[in-house]
Formats: C-alpha cells, sequence, structure tokens
C-alpha cells in the first residue's frame, strides 16, 4: 500500500491518524483517551468469574475507570495459578472494546518496538515472512538468538534487516527495559492499575511508510517536536490547525460510513456489519454491457480489499461476488483479492471459496470498525434501520 501523507490531528481528547495516497483515504486510527488501547498493559483486578460453554471458564478483570475485560481460562500460563476474585493480575489489551462488547486481555504480553516484537513469555525466536530475503531474515534471527538472555522470545519485524547490529541489539536492551519497568510498577501499585501505555502510532506509521513519506501534516506542535527528535530531517513536517478540514477527510469519513461502494464499472459493493460477522455483496447494478461481470468482480475485489483496511472491518468477512459461484469464474478474483490483502499490515487470510459459493475472509480483530467508533445502534429499530408498516 502506498502512503505518502499522514494527517495527524488531536482534539477534544480524541487523536485522528489518517493514511492517504495520492490524495486518497487509505486507513484511519481514532483513539480515544479513555479508551483501554490495543496493547496497553495494566494491572487488572479479577472481579469475577464466569463459566462459558463445553465446560470452560473465564474472567472479568476490572481495568479502572469503570472499565472491565475479559480473560479466557485457557489463557497461556493461567494452568499455573489458582485464579480468584480479588487476585491482581498483569494483563495487556489484546482487542479494543467495539459495540456492545468490552475488551478482551491476555497475560502473553508483547512490547512492539520499530524493528522487534520481545515475547517475555514465550521461548522461540521467529521472523517476519514478509522479509523477502530469506537469508538475511535467518542471519538477523541468529543474531537475536545469540544475545537471548534467559527465557524470552523474539520476533523479527520486516524493517529490522535495514538496520546495523548495534540498533538492534540496542532496541533488545529498550524492550527489556519496558518490560522491568512493568515489572516494578506492578510490585508498587494497586490494582487496577495503568502500567504501560500504548505508544503513539503516528511514530509507528512514520517509520513503516519513511521511505516513501512525503510530509507528515500534524495540529500539534509537542508531537512534532517529538517526531524531529526521533527521525530529525527524514521526515518533513508540516503544521495546521485543522489538517482534516483541509485535506476534506471529514467528508472521505463520512463517506467511509455509508454501506454502498459504487464501482468504477457501473456496479456497487454493499458493507453490511452484523454481530457475527462481516457480509459484503458485489452487485452489477446498472453495468449494461460496459464490461463483464469477471471485470467487474476483479475490480470489487480491490475495492474490498481498500474498504477492509479504510473500515477497520475484521473478524469473520463473507463476500457474494456477482454472477456465478462456480471456481472456474472466480479464480482469478480470488487472486486478485489474495494480493491486496497481503499488503494488510493486520493479518489477514482469505480462506476461499466455500460450498455455498462465498468467498470468505478472515481478519485479526484488534480494534473497533470504523462503524463502531462513530456511531452507536439505534435504540428504536436495534440497527435494523427499517420501519414498521
Amino acid at each position: 500500500m502506498s502512503i505518502d501523507t499522514i494527517v495527524y490531528e488531536t482534539k477534544n481528547a480524541a487523536t485522528r491518524i489518517a493514511l492517504l495516497g495520492n490524495g486518497d483515504l487509505k486507513e484511519l486510527e481514532i483513539i480515544e483517551a479513555n479508551r483501554a488501547l490495543e496493547g496497553n498493559i495494566y494491572l487488572g483486578k479479577v472481579v469475577r468469574k464466569v463459566e462459558l460453554a463445553n465446560g470452560k471458564i473465564g474472567f472479568f478483570v476490572e481495568l479502572g475507570e469503570g472499565r472491565e475485560a475479559f480473560l479466557n481460562a485457557e489463557e497461556y500460563g493461567l494452568d499455573e495459578l489458582k485464579i480468584c476474585e480479588g487476585q491482581s493480575l498483569v494483563v495487556q489489551v489484546a482487542q479494543e472494546k467495539r459495540a456492545e462488547k468490552g475488551p478482551k486481555v491476555t497475560r502473553a504480553l508483547q512490547f512492539v518496538g520499530e524493528n522487534l516484537v520481545y515475547c517475555p513469555y514465550k521461548l522461540t525466536v521467529e521472523a517476519s515472512s514478509k522479509i523477502n530475503d530469506r537469508a538475511k531474515a535467518e542471519a538477523y534471527r541468529q543474531l537475536v538468538i545469540e544475545n537471548t538472555t534467559g527465557q524470552e522470545g523474539w520476533i523479527v519485524r520486516t524493517s529490522a534487516v535495514n538496520e546495523t547490529e548495534k540498533q538492534i541489539l540496542d532496541e533488545m536492551a529498550y524492550l527489556r527495559s519496558l518490560y522491568e519497568n512493568v515489572r516494578q510498577n506492578a510490585r508498587k501499585l494497586s490494582a487496577p492499575a495503568l502500567l504501560l501505555a500504548k505508544a503513539n502510532p503516528v511514530f509507528e506509521y512514520i517509520n513503516k511508510y519513511q521511505s516513501q513519506l512525503k510530509k507528515v501534516v500534524l495540529n500539534s506542535r509537542n508531537v512534532e517536536e517529538e517526531i524531529k527528535a526521533r527521525f530529525g530531517e527524514n521526515v518533513n513536517t508540516e503544521i495546521d490547525a485543522q489538517p482534516f478540514e483541509t485535506f476534506g477527510l471529514e467528508d472521505a469519513i463520512v463517506e467511509a460510513l455509508d454501506k454502498n461502494v459504487k464501482l468504477k464499472s457501473g456496479g456497487r459493493v454493499t458493507i453490511e456489519e452484523t454481530k457475527a460477522f462481516v457480509a459484503i455483496d458485489v452487485d452489477s447494478g446498472r453495468d449494461n454491457g460496459r464490461g463483464s461481470l469477471s471485470h467487474l468482480n476483479e475490480e470489487a475485489a480491490v475495492e474490498i480489499a481498500k474498504q477492509i483496511r479504510l473500515r477497520n472491518l475484521s473478524g469473520k468477512i463473507i463476500i457474494d461476488f456477482a454472477g456465478s459461484s462456480d471456481y472456474r469464474y472466480l479464480k482469478s478474483v480470488i487472486e486478485i483479492l489474495e494480493k491486496e490483502v497481503a499488503e494488510d499490515a493486520t493479518r489477514t487470510t482469505v480462506l476461499g471459496l466455500s460450498r455455498a459459493g462465498n468467498v470468505e475472509i478472515i481478519r485479526v480483530r484488534k480494534r473497533p470498525s470504523l462503524l463502531d467508533m462513530l456511531s452507536v445502534e439505534c435504540e428504536s429499530c436495534q440497527g435494523t434501520g427499517r420501519v414498521m408498516k
């Protein structure tokens, strides 16, 4: 995904970060100050135990400020503990709150750096599968293995192979220090308490897209100074009091909430978010012979991948393409879809064609969708958007 501009705006205890490519909105992240963000680490307090299906159990953990999160009883390491109400646990937010569902937390902590991910409770060292030079990936993996201390795990990120060995070793030491600070704070503080807040994601975006980035436009002098201190003159910054308005992003966001997306071929894509899954339908609309259904579906595949990232759709995604559901007609469409979602930073897997003739996708859920962030379900119609006759 080509990103040349980052627009950053903080206002009224909320921060919005937009990623633009050739003037088009590609991705949007909204951060609310009082939200339990994905990646935050808390000293949580177990408030109650719940019985789940098939004899399994889980726990609700208080994070503070009236927020509760769900912890699966089969979470790594819990078999070693006798969990009881009132007990304190160090947990990390794995999934943020969405709609009526609260956040989910994990005890398997991860500390994400620019080039590495530190996993203090794992014993393996892995390298990102997105590193094209596998020989170099293995060399850096071996570097990390040689410098592990005790029982710990690491993930070598894609950007690592562009850094020096010293930078890698320095980052290993830094991430270990973050973990040690969390441990020390957990001993001193009373639950519930925030132990480590997620770093401002704008730095992660800059680091990821720096090679193609033209500028970062923002309305915060403080954040601009941090960017300059971290990236120097390698990143061009501009101050704008209303950057989202300047770039026309308010209208783009409203458009991204519309369930219908028009295609150039004359067809349309309809996106419906349900509690169980995301349903996407491709319709030829008023296409009067301007192109075959194959061309329509291929265009739709590209647009669907774009909309998944923009709207942050996740979980189960089921697509009903136009025309025949026979695999021989949809093979090229599925291949295009696989190519497009491969650029997604969030792990997205195209499962293929179901027996019912739908293309199924699984995308890891970490943050709520754009619709969940910017709207609430209507109390009158419970989300149906229909009026009784």
